[in-house]
């Protein structure tokens, strides 16, 4: 990046004392022929308006006030947050000529998803409707994810906005109990439905959800770092959340509950000595606790016969259109039938007609075909390795004559809060994953938000580490992270 352009950037990660070296370091480094990356950079574009954009829009896309108040709705409040966090951000960016926005490979991997949906339209047997599900669903997608890379620039916006979400999807949680409690919002024999709509509408979806921020709750719970009130919250909130997936009597929602506990407890060491004891006590503990009528349901994941005689039978009619899905890719392999339209696809033999195919990778297939389905397989490949990248990456020298790099830009507590989130995140795309065999949730935001926090945290500590390397060698001409051990490219001049 060229000196003239060193001045229009601020220290990107600047916020609080002892997270970063004095800024006569880093203007040392940029002094030299080192080319700056977006975290050495001297000035950044302000990104108030933009964060305060993300965080109106995460509220209202969790909550749904206009749910509770339909006069809202003719506001579409989720589109003005949207643009008050976009807009001011490109038109700086134009303003400034630096990049549109920062690239990442799972923002090209977005980019590419979207270009095939846009290229199956023409051959869709709806082109109207999945066109549709382009501009009314994966467009938001595309602009959000965008908005989150440049705006959760530092460790505290990252919390900041994880907390938030815990906090909305706890609120649901809440209101999902007591509505069980008093008998309200049930469907299909005593199962709880979302008390909103959106992507906690139906009692599968709640479930997924729950299950996805679960871990990420349960984290402010354990971390000592937090206050005692934040902590209880977060406590109470995984409670709730324990006890929404139980009443939701969701199967695919408890398999996803056991893997991501599996990978939780796993991890969870590392966060806090003895909290794989004590979360297996926890659970032992509570089982006792579930309904008989769960207990019950549960039993029909290996009994066909009992689901077919004593519920709905949706267990083998689950496997069918699971089955008709496949079918439907492998008579359209290229193309697919169009996004979100297998559930309108019923060719003469179909026997479950009007249904989607209760599994992400299957309805990814049968909609876009194979290249739709290699995209999205990509950034569900990629969330995996963003998040293992940042363990990497924040790991002490094992060696104590091993310079730790990061820790020279870094404070120990940012360290902490980027390691803490990275284990809840890994889990929540663990469990995301295991309940999205089971469910059509390939466009829903769930995981797309998901995926945008592990990248943030990845490249918060990329940038950093870079940084650091700069700061290590400030006579070079350049520097670069090795992608052997960060799994991406090298770093040069991003702004």
């Amino acid at each position: 990046m060229k000196s003239t352009s060193r001045s229009r950037e601020r220290l990107a990660f600047t916020y609080g004392p002892g997270t970063v070296p004095g800024r006569d370091q880093v203007e040392a480094a940029l002094s030299s022929e080192a080319e700056p990356s977006f975290a050495t950079a001297t000035y950044a574009e302000p990104r108030d308006w933009g964060y305060f954009g993300l965080l109106g829009f995460t509220a209202v896309l969790l909550l749904r006030p206009q749910d509770t108040f339909p006069a809202l709705e003719v506001l579409h409040l989720a589109e003005l947050f949207a643009i008050i966090g976009i807009a001011p951000m490109l038109l700086h960016r134009f303003a400034q000529r630096l990049p549109v926005f920062r690239v990442t490979p799972e923002t090209l991997g977005l980019l590419f998803f979207g270009a095939v949906i846009l290229a199956t339209i023409p051959f869709s047997i709806w082109p109207g409707g999945a066109f549709g599900v382009f501009t009314g669903s994966y467009l938001k997608v595309l602009v959000v994810f965008v908005l989150m890379m440049n705006t959760l620039t530092t460790p505290k916006r990252l919390e900041d906005v994880t907390w938030l979400i815990v906090l909305c999807v706890g609120y649901v949680a809440a209101r999902g109990v007591f509505d069980y409690a008093r008998g309200a919002n049930l469907v299909e024999d005593g199962r709880l439905a979302g008390a909103i709509s959106g992507i906690f509408g139906n009692p599968n979806d709640l479930a997924l959800n729950m299950v996805t921020f679960l871990p990420i709750a349960a984290i402010v719970a354990v971390t000592r770092r937090y206050s005692v009130w934040r902590r209880g919250t977060a406590a109470l909130i995984v409670v709730l959340m324990m006890a929404t997936i139980v009443f939701t009597k969701s199967r695919g929602g408890v398999v996803g509950l056991c893997a991501m506990l599996v990978a939780f407890l796993l991890l969870g060491w590392k966060v806090r000595r003895g909290f794989t004891v004590f979360g297996l006590a926890a659970i032992l503990l509570a089982a006792p606790f579930a309904p008989a009528s769960f207990w019950v349901r549960m039993a029909t994941m290996v009994d066909a016969q009992q689901d077919k005689f004593q519920f709905t039978g949706s267990r083998e009619e689950r496997r069918m259109v699971m089955q008709e899905g496949i079918n439907a890719f492998v008579e359209h392999p290229l193309t697919g039938v169009g996004a979100g339209q297998f559930e309108n696809y019923n060719p003469s033999g179909r026997r479950i007609r009007w249904r989607e195919a209760h599994n992400a990778l299957i309805q990814v297939a049968a909609d876009t075909g194979v290249f739709g389905l290699l995209a999205f397989c990509f950034l569900i490949v990629r969330g995996g390795l963003a998040a293992a990248s940042t363990r990497r990456m924040l790991r002490r020298p094992r060696r104590s004559r091993d310079p730790d790099l990061i820790g020279t830009v870094l404070s120990d507590d940012d360290r902490r809060a980027l390691h803490d989130h990275t284990v809840g995140t890994t889990a929540a795309l663990v469990g995301w994953l295991t309940c999205a065999m089971f469910a059509s949730v390939a466009y829903a935001w769930t995981f797309y938000y998901l995926l945008a926090l592990i990248v943030a945290a990845r490249e918060l500590a990329l940038h950093r580490l870079t940084a650091a390397r700069a700061l290590a060698a400030p006579r070079q001409k350049s520097f670069s992270v090795p992608a052997a051990r960060l799994g991406r490219r090298t770093i040069q001049g991003m702004a």
